[in-house]
């Protein structure tokens, strides 16, 4: 009996019918049913038959530099999977309690035996941390790996991501890369030990999407609470709204790009809704310098303009997160001016866009030298500002051209 087999446990009056996943502790058997949850059975009394072996063979080799390919059919397009830790490549260590990032790309593939049969796969391990721990290094060393997949033939490349700061690196590689192909960011708000985790749906439905007409930097996760499709959020316009929910990620002033229907018994369709990217159209290309000193500072009520000059301080550049179209309070506009930094407005408010010519504050603001950054979102405007600093030559017209769909030509009701 292997991980992959399909198997029928029973134990007392319950009889569960699934595929066999590897189990944490030597005292469990882990069955991943056909509705996409897990289950976990004492083996004390329990009777397991195996109904079909080797359904999903998931045996592989890695070489010196930490790659490996898992070979299925040779017509199928080949997916790079790169992991970066999160919680789609985490278990629970069972010492502490905790949720810990420590699987490799390898573990995945054994964890989610769905994935076989979908494509040729490569894989590749560029960090294992959770995402909190992630770092602009971090993203140089994401984007160079990407470009060497692709360069090695990769059809479609998938990250696994931890889901916290997720829509910073695909920002981040929005703009660092000039793809051929689909790039899709993938994670998990619930790891695999859980029932109710929401891994095996995500990176099924991830590869379908890196095998799609679509090349551009994704990000595919559930799309509600039930296991039945996951949204396509283009990487520079998606936020997490949610600290738990499975559908946690948004499309922010429109709907998601496109969706993938996903069916336990492999029968998923991607459906692209809005207009986007289409493979071959650019030729490869790596801008990954990035400048790291650039703050993100938030506005509130009654703050002193002594907190704006202590993050300038030392600082290439500041995105303000004002409020409304754009507006902070009239003490700061004097501060602002003496800034010897590009200063980018974006807006607390999810909807909507910038628009500082309305008040008498916002006009102030631009005679200041602000520049408006249109609906962006916050943390976008702040990637794209480290790396307009260091690949543009003019930063202001950078900031206001939409380069990776990060800026809407029009603020438009979706719904």
């Amino acid at each position: 009996m292997n991980a992959g087999d399909r198997v029928r446990v029973e134990r007392g009056d319950q009889s569960y019918e699934g595929v066999l996943l590897p189990s944490s502790t030597p005292e469990h058997v882990v069955v991943k049913l056909d509705g996409g949850y897990n289950v976990g059975v004492d083996r004390d009394g329990a009777d397991v038959e195996v109904l079909e072996s080797d359904v999903y063979d998931v045996e592989s080799a890695q070489d010196e530099e930490g790659q490996s390919e898992i070979e299925f059919d040779d017509d199928l397009p080949t997916v790079s999977l790169i992991s970066t830790g999160g919680t789609i490549a985490s278990t629970v260590d069972y010492r502490t309690g905790a949720v810990t990032a420590q699987f490799d790309a390898e573990d995945v593939l054994r964890a989610v035996p769905d994935l076989a049969g979908m494509a040729n796969y490569r894989g590749r391990v560029v960090a294992n941390i959770l995402s909190e721990n992630m770092t602009p290094d971090v993203w140089q060393d994401l984007a160079r790996a990407v470009r060497d997949e692709i360069e090695a033939g990769a059809d479609g490349v998938v990250v696994m991501h931890g889901t916290d700061t997720m829509q910073f690196t695909a920002s981040a590689l929005a703009f660092m890369l000039d793809t051929p192909v689909p790039v899709v960011f993938t994670g998990s708000q619930r790891s695999a030990d859980r029932p109710s985790s929401d891994n095996v749906m995500n990176a099924v439905c991830a590869v379908e999407a890196a095998t799609s007409d679509c090349a551009e930097v994704l990000v595919c996760m559930h799309a509600d609470e039930s296991d039945d499709r996951c949204a396509l959020h283009r990487g520079t316009r998606v936020r997490k709204n949610h600290t738990s929910r499975r559908d946690a990620f948004e499309t922010v002033g429109a709907k998601p790009l496109g969706e993938v229907d996903y069916s336990v018994d492999g029968d998923n369709e991607v459906t692209f809704r809005r207009e986007y990217a289409e493979r071959g159209g650019v030729d490869l290309a790596l801008h990954d310098d990035v400048e790291t000193e650039v703050e993100l500072v938030k506005f509130t009520p009654g703050m002193s303009t002594e907190l704006l000059e202590a993050a300038a301080e030392g600082a290439a550049g500041i995105v303000l997160e004002g409020t409304g179209l754009g507006h902070v309070n009239t003490d700061w506009i004097e501060t602002i001016e003496d800034l010897d930094v590009p200063v980018v407005m974006t807006s607390q408010c999810l909807e909507g866009r910038v628009c500082d010519r309305v008040y008498d504050t916002g006009r102030d603001l631009l005679e200041a030298g602000v520049v408006e950054g249109e609906d962006m979102l916050p943390g976008t405007a702040k990637v794209k500002l480290m790396w307009a600093l260091a690949n543009a030559g003019d930063v202001e017209d950078a900031m206001a051209d939409p380069l990776a769909g990060e800026i809407q030509r029009r603020s438009t009701p979706w719904l």
